[in-house]
């Protein structure tokens, strides 16, 4: 089905029995000289009259595909590529975008962001071993298309060929695109260097990840800081500008004044709510124990289409909001200069009984508190880090846990953890 005809379907009925985030690497025609490539993430390209704009490069595993899908339909010179934010998933495949400039014997693209953008890339470099970690675990093994790149024995998180941005700016920039003008943004929210654009002419707006078909990652519990409420205040710049087509970067295409104005507003109420709630305890002196078990998102919001918990989770984001309002201590005192957990895990053995005890009653646990049940398995664990057989059990215990959640987040933690305990009980599957 055409990405706006499901859309459309999808948030009319408030109900979708398909995926709505699409990797398949295929063309569909939006508007007259407008199209998308749903990957992961998508390139939205325009056809400018003077070369194509590009929005978004995808990742280094689908880069070349997404080239090669956008020839189907143009063969001009791809003048512009815009990056929307410096995500892995959205500049590492700016190389094949490269390789097409050479073999076609034009100049490369002119690559515009905003000037944040290439510090991150230099913090992916510095970094690059951590950002693959985090994201073997988050995803579970890390996809081909995330920005991974293998060569001279050493992995990298992004490739050395990532294009940098040629034209760069703090808040605002206005330019040409053939004789339309268009409007770049910028705005923090999944991330510091994020910007949306809008072309007043036609009534497009591009959105990058402020729009994801998922609760906002705004939480991510590996990731550096995201910013809740200037997320919302971006949504509602955009709903001022009236759009009538909003392109996202993950996700469906939306068409339609109202119905845009609808997705976004229920977004950024969320937002909104969530960050009001947490600030207010924080002012009251409540701990972060406190908040995230008391601040939660109703099942009705939950619910839509555009803002279900597969991805990011609300829990997260309560955690990120006391992050950038009150640091990284919890409030707890004994937390502030803890014990090694190794040293916690086998006093609180000795006390009980041995860590059996302790696996014990984390295995009773599962069913009726889960929570509980891992908070015990982990104690067990760092007491007999080599125990095959505690390792074992706390194997069982996070897979249960990685089966009851929701978010794609906490499902990959869960099952790191999962596996880490495999591996020393000697249980691995390596499939």
């Amino acid at each position: 089905m055409n990405p706006l005809e499901l859309s459309t379907k999808v948030i009319d009925s408030g109900k979708t029995d398909g995926p709505v985030n699409r990797v398949t690497n295929e063309l569909s025609e939006l508007a007259d000289n407008l199209a998308i490539v749903e990957s992961f993430s998508h390139t939205i390209a325009w056809d400018t009259g003077e070369g194509l704009m590009c929005f978004d490069a995808s990742g280094v595993g689908s880069g070349a595909n997404v080239v090669s899908a956008l020839r189907t339909w143009r063969g001009d010179r791809i003048s512009s590529l815009v990056y929307t934010h410096g995500h892995a998933d959205h500049v590492g495949g700016s190389f094949a975008f490269a390789d097409d400039a050479a073999a076609r014997g034009f100049d490369r693209p002119t690559v515009i962001g905003h000037e944040n953008v290439n510090r991150r890339i230099d913090r992916y470099a510095l970094t690059s071993d951590w950002n693959l970690a985090i994201n073997a675990r988050q995803f579970g093994g890390i996809p081909s298309d995330m920005g991974l790149e293998v060569g001279a024995g050493a992995a990298r998180f992004l490739p050395k060929s990532t294009l940098r941005t040629d034209v760069s700016f703090d808040q605002r920039h206005t330019m040409t695109a053939g004789d339309t003008v268009v409007e770049f943004h910028h705005g923090r929210g999944e991330t510091d260097d994020h910007l949306w654009a809008f072309v007043p002419e036609k009534k497009w707006i591009f959105t990058g990840d402020f729009i994801i078909w998922n609760y906002p990652n705004a939480g991510n519990p590996q990731k550096v800081q995201r910013y809740a409420l200037e997320w919302a205040q971006s949504l509602r710049k955009m709903i001022a500008q009236e759009p009538e087509l909003l392109l996202p970067a993950h996700g469906l295409p939306i068409e339609g004044k109202e119905r845009i104005a609808r997705v976004l507003n229920d977004i950024a109420t969320t937002l909104e709510d969530v960050v009001s709630r947490v600030i207010d305890m924080m002012n009251a002196g409540e701990t972060l124990d406190t908040i995230i078990h008391t601040v939660k998102v109703d099942d009705e919001t939950l619910a839509k289409p555009y803002l279900r918990p597969y991805y990011d989770e609300p829990e997260f984001v309560v955690r990120n909001i006391w992050r950038l309002y009150g640091g990284w201590w919890d409030g707890a005192a004994s937390r502030l200069k803890p014990a090694p957990d190794a040293v916690l895990g086998a006093e609180l053995a000795s006390l009980t009984g041995g860590a059996r005890v302790l696996m014990d009653r984390a295995l009773a646990l599962m069913e009726s508190d889960i929570r509980l049940a891992c908070h015990l398995a982990d104690f067990a664990g760092w007491a007999e880090p080599e125990s095959a057989s505690i390792h074992a059990d706390r194997a069982q215990v996070f897979w249960q846990r990685r089966l009851q959640e929701k978010s794609l987040m906490a499902q990959g933690i869960f099952r790191s953890a999962s596996r880490a305990s495999q591996a020393i009980a000697g249980t691995l599957d390596q499939k």
